[in-house]
């Protein structure tokens, strides 16, 4: 059995930082891609920025610059440090990984897992 659990977020006022972590446990035989998602009221879930078991990082239009991702190989976990934080930031944050299991490790079968999500708030 594969978890991520996610630690971080908050309440924050504009202009701050708050930094999200995620660490994935159980029979993992590789982790591939990792990511954060938000999902803000109302609206969908979307792309926060990912990175690849190589270090390739992807981030939204919204997050350049401000957001940054990265990853511990070593410790199964990801990171988000989100700086310049704006109201419209405020949204559940999930971290996402695509894992290959040790139970699926023959046919290199990928799972898309995710975290149980953190609420960041950024609010005067």
């Amino acid at each position: 059995q594969v978890k991520l659990v996610e630690s971080g977020g908050g309440m924050v006022q504009p202009g701050g930082s708050l930094g999200l972590s995620c660490a994935a446990s159980g029979s993992i035989f590789r982790i591939n891609a990792m990511g954060w998602y938000r999902q803000a009221p109302g609206k969908q879930r979307e792309l926060v920025a990912a990175i690849t078991s190589g270090g390739s990082t992807n981030y939204a239009d919204s997050a350049k610059g401000r957001f940054t991702i990265s990853r511990d190989n070593a410790k199964n976990t990801v990171y988000l440090q989100m700086n310049s934080l704006k109201p419209e930031d405020t949204a559940v944050y999930y971290c996402n990984s695509k894992i290959i299991s040790n139970r699926d490790a023959l046919f290199a079968r990928e799972v898309d897992y995710w975290g149980q999500g953190t609420q960041v708030i950024v609010s005067p």
